[in-house]
C-alpha cells in the first residue's frame, strides 16, 4: 500500500525534470490536516468532483440545450472527455498527471447555464459591475461560492490548480489574471496541456453532436479538405455493411488521435528549443510551450471557421442562444427590482457583494433545469397544486 510519502517519491521519479511535483507546491490558502495517502494534486482532485458546482455541469448546456435529447454533450460530458485527453497527453508527456486531470475537471465550473449565450447575457448585465467571466467565475467558485468546509471559504485548492483555472485559455477566454497568480508568467504545462485538450475535445464533440442533430451532413465536410480526406478514408477502409454512425465515430477518432499526436510532437520540440530543465522555467517564460504544429493550427482553424458557419450560427443553434439571452436577462432585472426573490443566504452577502453581484452568482450557478423552473415561478401563472 502507498502512502503520501511514497507517491511523492514515485513523482520525483518518472516524471520529466519540468513536470510539477506536487510535493513542490505553492501550497492552499488555508492550512489543512496533512492525507496520509494522497497526493496533494489527488486531493484536488477529489475535492472537485465531490463540489456542488461540478454535479451541477450535468445539467448545464455545451452547445446544444438539455432537451434536444439524452444523446449530446453537457457541460459534464464535456468536462471528462477534456480530463481524459489532458490526463493521457500529461502522461505521455511525463508530466504530473493528477495536476492536469484536476485543472481539466475544474475548468468549467464558472460556466452559465446554456452556454455561451448565458455568458453573454451576464457580461452584458454586469458590464457596469466589474463584467463576468467564465473563468474568473470558476476561481470565484472554488474560493469563495463553495460551501464545503465550515472553517474556510471555497475549496482551498493548492495554488497551482487555481492558477490553471485563471489562466485557462482560449479564443473564447479572456480572464483578468490578478497578481496573485503571476499574470506575466506562463502557467504549468500541466494547465498549458489542458488548454489543448479543451480545443481538441469541443471541436470533435461539437463535431459529432452536429452530424447527429442533422445540423450538418458528412458531404458538408468537403470544404474542410484534411477532415474530408479522413471521412473519406474511414468510409473506404469499412465495408458496405457498416453503418454510417460507425464511420463517424473512426473517423472523429482519427481527427483526434491526430491533433493528440501533433500536441505532443511539437510540444516536445518547443521544450528542446526552449531549453527547458524544470518547472521553473516554464513558468518564467511569456509564452505557451505546449502547442499545435503551425500546419495543425492553420487546419483546426479550417474546423473552427466551418463549425461556426455550419453549426454555432445555425438558425436552430440561434434561435436557442436568443431565447436563452432572454430568459436570463428578464430573470436577472426581476431580482434587481425585488432582491427578496432571492434564497436568504444570498440575500444575506449583498450588502458585503453587492446587489448585482449576488444574483450573477445565482444565476451562474443555476443548471438551464432550475433557471427555467425559477423564469416560469417568477413569470408564468402557476396552477394551484
Amino acid at each position: 500500500m502507498h502512502t503520501k510519502a511514497d507517491l511523492e517519491k514515485i513523482e520525483r521519479e518518472i516524471l520529466a525534470p519540468y513536470a510539477m511535483k506536487s510535493s513542490e507546491t505553492r501550497g492552499r490558502d488555508y492550512p489543512i490536516s496533512q492525507d496520509s495517502m494522497r497526493t496533494e494534486y489527488q486531493r484536488d482532485r477529489d475535492r472537485i468532483i465531490h463540489s456542488t458546482a461540478f454535479r451541477k455541469l450535468e445539467y448545464k448546456t455545451q452547445v446544444f440545450v438539455i432537451h434536444e435529447g439524452d444523446y449530446y454533450r453537457t457541460r459534464l460530458t464535456h468536462t471528462i472527455e477534456v480530463a481524459q485527453i489532458a490526463r493521457s497527453m500529461a502522461r505521455n508527456l511525463r508530466l504530473n498527471f493528477d495536476l492536469a486531470e484536476a485543472i481539466a475537471l475544474a475548468h468549467d465550473l464558472g460556466h452559465t447555464p446554456f452556454g455561451h449565450s448565458g455568458e453573454r447575457a451576464l457580461t452584458q448585465l454586469m458590464n457596469e459591475e466589474g463584467g463576468f467571466e467564465h473563468n474568473e467565475q470558476g476561481l470565484r467558485v472554488v474560493e469563495y461560492l463553495e460551501e464545503r468546509y465550515g472553517d474556510v471559504k471555497g475549496l482551498n485548492l493548492t495554488w497551482e490548480v487555481r492558477e490553471g483555472l485563471i489562466k485557462h485559455a482560449t479564443e473564447y477566454d479572456t480572464p483578468q489574471i490578478d497578481s496573485r497568480f503571476r499574470p506575466k508568467h506562463a502557467p504549468t504545462l500541466e494547465a498549458q496541456i489542458v488548454d489543448i485538450a479543451d480545443e481538441i475535445a469541443y471541436n470533435n464533440h461539437d463535431l459529432d453532436d452536429a452530424l447527429k442533430l442533422g445540423l450538418i451532413e458528412e458531404e458538408d465536410l468537403e470544404v474542410v479538405d484534411w477532415c474530408w480526406e479522413i471521412f473519406t478514408a474511414a468510409r473506404r477502409e469499412s465495408s458496405d455493411t457498416v453503418r454510417d454512425k460507425f464511420v463517424k465515430y473512426r473517423a472523429i477518432g482519427k481527427i483526434i488521435d491526430m491533433q493528440v499526436v501533433d500536441a505532443l510532437q511539437q510540444t516536445d520540440r518547443n521544450i528542446a528549443a526552449n531549453k527547458i530543465r524544470c518547472a521553473e522555467d516554464v513558468q518564467n517564460l511569456s509564452h505557451k510551450i505546449a502547442s499545435f504544429s503551425s500546419e495543425m493550427v492553420e487546419k483546426n482553424r479550417a474546423l473552427k471557421d466551418f463549425l461556426l458557419k455550419n453549426v454555432y450560427q445555425h438558425p436552430h443553434n440561434v434561435r436557442m442562444a436568443t431565447k436563452a439571452e432572454k430568459f436570463i436577462q428578464k430573470l436577472f432585472l426581476s431580482y434587481v427590482e425585488t432582491p427578496q426573490q432571492l434564497p436568504t443566504k444570498y440575500q444575506d452577502r449583498i450588502a458585503t457583494d453587492g446587489l448585482k453581484r449576488v444574483i450573477c452568482d445565482y444565476i451562474s450557478g443555476m443548471t438551464d433545469r432550475y433557471l427555467l423552473e425559477e423564469y416560469v415561478k417568477a413569470f408564468e401563472p402557476q396552477a394551484m397544486i
